[in-house]
């Protein structure tokens, strides 16, 4: 049993539209939940989103 494995970058759809990276035009991400901030209104749930090769990072409201 490997507890430290090494999640592989996917692709990730948003609304059935592939995302792709504005910065590189990468289509390859890790996907994290993650308690956050929004708008320092609240704090919810929210889904960060990471190109896996520039590592802009998309910000969801809610899990995608």
């Amino acid at each position: 049993m490997n507890l430290f494995k090494k999640e592989e970058p996917q692709m990730v759809e948003v609304k059935r539209h592939q995302l792709i990276c504005p910065i590189c035009s990468n289509n390859l991400f890790w996907k994290k939940t993650t308690l956050g901030n929004l708008g320092g209104f609240f704090n919810d749930w929210s889904t960060a989103v990471v190109c896996s090769e520039c590592t802009y990072v998309f910000w969801f409201g809610s899990e995608i």
